[in-house]
């Protein structure tokens, strides 16, 4: 006889739902107390929340346990909080991770949040909190970081796996960093800033984007063609520095298309600095081992061909940025009599 699951302490989620049932009760845990003072220092710390499995949501997929969809909640705060602490914990198999509004000096540190359909949702408003030290990955849907209306959030050194809508997605957030953060994802829109997002700092990332390599998931994706951008920015006054992007793809929606790498939709005065770009053709494998197909496709360097990309796409309705060392005199695409604009020097040129 071994033990499935050694060690600590597990919730397993399994509470009777209905289909209409409010997104709060299917939570493992739920807070919530209104009037002031705010609820203060709550802390969830070395255990595991599970959500034992998915379900049919009427979408069709072959196997109900790929849709990552069952109403079920790991921690949901409902009402404004302060000073709330979340580590060292185990989500998985949820379709919402962690879910809060109205955060302040919230710390969501050295967790496992994987396998679930959303990973952090940020939600209402919120100020000086941070999300660091994470193993974070969602689905196909959802999001694995989303943050709304939030000031002074940092997030930083986080791994963030495939296979999310988006790695990052902040709406309305303002003077927040992402730091030191390695992105996966299979789909274009990896970090997206909306909602007029400004004084951002975006800085010393890793993105990589590749295709799904697991047969289940290759015909899956979340809905945006290769002209989206991988980063996408729609705010004033946000700095993009030293990020490194690699593109491995075999496969360019719509066929025909240039894929671009960052693009600033609308908002004046961004600043994008010596940022390095390396996109590659390949012809890559999949496989039905989901743990094997993802490593052999890391660890592939060997590109057919170097491919033709926009490094930067600045929109018309954008104005009065700045765009240094980030892509040669070919790869970035704006009007420069309303831009500044500095081309990273081609060897040999």
């Amino acid at each position: 006889m071994h033990e499935l699951w050694p060690g600590g302490s597990r919730i397993l989620v399994d509470l009777p739902l209905e289909e209409n049932d409010e997104e709060s009760k299917g939570a493992a845990f739920y807070v919530e107390r209104s009037g002031n003072p705010r609820i203060s220092s709550v802390e969830f710390s070395n255990f595991c929340i599970d959500g034992l499995h998915f379900v049919e949501d009427g979408s069709g997929m072959a196997n109900p346990e790929n849709t990552y969809t069952n109403g079920k909640t790991g921690i949901y705060v409902a009402s404004a909080c302060d000073s709330f602490r979340i580590t060292g914990m185990g989500f998985v198999y949820l379709e919402h991770g962690i879910t809060i509004y109205h955060a302040d000096a919230l710390s969501i540190h050295y967790n496992f949040i994987a396998e679930c359909g959303n990973c952090i949702e940020l939600r209402g408003w919120g100020q000086a909190s941070k999300i660091t030290d994470n193993f974070i990955g969602a689905g196909f849907k959802g999001y694995s970081i989303y943050a709304q209306n939030f000031g002074g959030l940092l997030i930083t050194a986080n791994n963030i796996f495939p296979r999310g809508a988006s790695s990052i997605y902040l709406d309305g957030v303002t003077r927040s960093s992402i730091t030191n953060n390695r992105l996966h994802s299979f789909y274009p829109g990896m970090v997206v800033l909306t909602g007029d997002c400004s004084e951002n700092l975006v800085s010393s990332n890793h993105f990589l984007r590749d295709h799904e390599p697991w047969t289940p998931f290759v015909d899956v994706d979340n809905g945006l063609d290769d002209e989206y951008g991988l980063l996408y920015i729609s705010g004033h006054h946000n700095s993009v520095i030293a990020n490194h992007f690699s593109e491995v793809v075999h496969n360019i929606k719509p066929k025909g298309a240039t894929l671009v790498i960052m693009r600033i939709a609308s908002g004046n005065g961004n600043y994008i600095s010596t940022n390095h770009v390396v996109a590659t053709e390949v012809h890559a494998n999949t496989s039905d081992s989901c743990y094997a197909a993802q490593v052999e496709a890391l660890l592939a360097t060997e590109a057919a061909e170097p491919l033709t990309v926009t490094t930067v796409l600045v929109e018309k309705e954008s104005l009065q940025n700045m765009i240094l060392d980030s892509g040669s005199d070919a790869q970035v695409v704006m009007d420069r009599t309303v831009n500044a604009f500095r081309a990273t020097p081609v060897p040999g040129v």
